[in-house]
């Protein structure tokens, strides 16, 4: 033990190089950042919902949540129920024992409701397709306002998508009432 604390003092812990960030794409992921919070008024809750994915979104997901991209520090949050939630966000073709859970999830979030679907299998099933055990995609089950093709996306496009749906929700309101209105109320 001695040795290798020696050896730690030496050397210090080895760790992975930290990721080259380009001076070009940050301003820009600070800008769609800032976009939401301006669009929404408050801050965005989301609700993630896994209908049966072999888990590559959600780790892209949950890199939207680390220190680089940094969505909490900026009022973007995830909840644990669809009833304090904005926006379900899903991934993975819908499974046959999931359809039900993902419909009252989708019946629980209050109005508007604001669906992002994540990756390749929300779109048609992706390598699952439809069959015995899967339904396919996600607009079979409820109704999608956006999705976002990828196997899996990166961070930057799940944002760029979120931003996308909550920009459909601001035109559906400026256009229903002839002006823009100020925040979101869910």
């Amino acid at each position: 033990m001695l040795k290798m604390l020696i050896q730690m003092a030496r050397q210090g812990i080895g760790t992975e190089p930290k990721p080259e960030i380009d001076a070009d794409s940050f301003p820009a992921e600070h800008r769609l950042h800032q976009e939401i919070l301006n669009v929404l008024g408050r801050a965005l809750t989301i609700r993630e919902v896994d209908a049966g994915s072999c888990n590559g979104c959600e780790l892209e997901i949950h890199a939207t949540n680390n220190l680089y991209y940094n969505l909490e520090g900026l009022g973007i949050k995830f909840v644990a129920s669809p009833r304090h939630a904005d926006m379900l966000l899903v991934t993975g073709p819908v499974s046959r024992n999931m359809a039900m859970a993902l419909q009252r999830t989708y019946e629980a979030t209050p109005d508007p409701k604001l669906v992002v679907a994540v990756g390749d299998c929300t779109i048609n099933g992706g390598i699952f397709g439809e069959s015995y055990a899967s339904c396919g995609g996600v607009d079979k089950v409820i109704p999608v306002d956006h999705f976002i093709p990828g196997c899996p996306p990166p961070p930057i496009e799940i944002l760029k998508g979120i931003l996308t749906a909550v920009r459909q929700v601001s035109g559906k309101k400026k256009d229903a009432s002839g002006q823009k209105q100020e925040g979101f109320s869910g």
